[in-house]
């Protein structure tokens, strides 16, 4: 994969649907998952700016780079 958030081509990783596991807002760190598995996302992942967002949401995600060694859940999205 490339930088964040995009392929070498330039595309984005494809979007994933899943649901917030756990959140505290404290630390601003949460985990996400769907069947393939779970990842861990920073509070400034949340595309709309909030901060926070409630454990159970669905949401719509991608999974890219992160920290040392990892992948992270970025660009979520709560479903309408």
């Amino acid at each position: 994969m490339g930088e964040r958030g995009g392929l070498p081509d330039g595309r984005l990783e494809p979007v994933e649907v899943g649901t917030v596991i756990e959140f505290d807002e404290h630390v601003g760190l949460g985990r996400v998952g769907n069947d393939d598995g779970a990842w861990a996302f920073h509070c400034t992942a949340i595309a709309d700016g909030t901060r926070s967002i409630e454990p159970t949401t669905t949401v719509t995600f991608r999974i890219g780079p992160g920290g040392p060694g990892r992948w992270e859940a970025f660009d979520l999205r709560p479903e309408a």
